[in-house]
């Protein structure tokens, strides 16, 4: 199984709760997708020595963000835009900026309840790469992140699971890049994951064939 390769540049953006698993996603999709990963909450670690997470911050993080995103993108280069892509304006901006370098642009939307990502917040671990750069939250401001979200409408997206493992999320994901027609045929099936063979037959000790579980008549 190869790396997806694109036959022309995708910008993948993300939109979820915080705590739905949307960094996770991106590192493992960069590792099966030939593009450019670039972390908002790394580059914010890497710009400021201690992050204050406010507006003006934000603002620089996100511009450098785009910037990086227009070079890679214009040079023919896929990009993962691992940051919360909440507002539509936001995204019909990201949407532009992809059009622009011929190519197409593409939201996940990773679904989880609002209980099962605060759990997660409360549970990261500085010492997990996923969870490194992690921005904190407390009840509040997550609440404020989830309230001002726009929902995806009318636009290009697909939804996966955030609490599926990255087999199952990275079939949507394959679908839907070649219904958008930048991954072949061959491509697609090739990066399908497909489920394994259980067996049904005890592996050890003796079957009773006088005993059936299914009767057909």
């Amino acid at each position: 199984m190869g790396k997806l390769a694109p036959n022309k540049p995708v910008l993948i953006m993300l939109f979820g709760y915080p705590g739905s698993g949307k960094t996770h996603f991106a590192s493992e999709l960069s590792n099966a997708m030939s593009a450019a990963h670039i972390q908002g909450d790394r580059l914010r670690h890497e710009l400021f020595e201690k992050p204050r997470y406010d507006k003006q911050e934000d603002q620089v993080v996100y511009n450098l963000m785009e910037y990086m995103a227009e070079e890679f993108l214009n040079a023919g280069v896929s990009v993962i835009f691992d940051t919360n892509a909440t507002r539509l304006v936001q995204r019909r901006a990201l949407r532009d900026i992809a059009r622009k370098a011929k190519g197409i642009s593409l939201i996940v939307w990773l679904q989880t309840d609002q209980e099962s990502s605060m759990a997660r917040i409360a549970a990261r671990d500085r010492r997990r790469s996923d969870d490194k750069f992690a921005r904190p939250y407390t009840k509040e401001q997550f609440k404020l992140v989830v309230g001002s979200m726009q929902r995806p409408q009318n636009e290009d997206y697909v939804v996966i699971s955030g609490k599926h493992p990255f087999k199952m999320q990275s079939n949507a994901i394959v679908k839907k890049l070649y219904d958008l027609g930048v991954i072949s045929t061959d491509t697609a099936a090739n990066n399908v994951a497909k489920p394994g063979l259980v067996n049904l037959v005890p592996t050890a000790g003796r079957v009773d064939l006088k005993r059936r579980n299914v009767v057909i008549r």
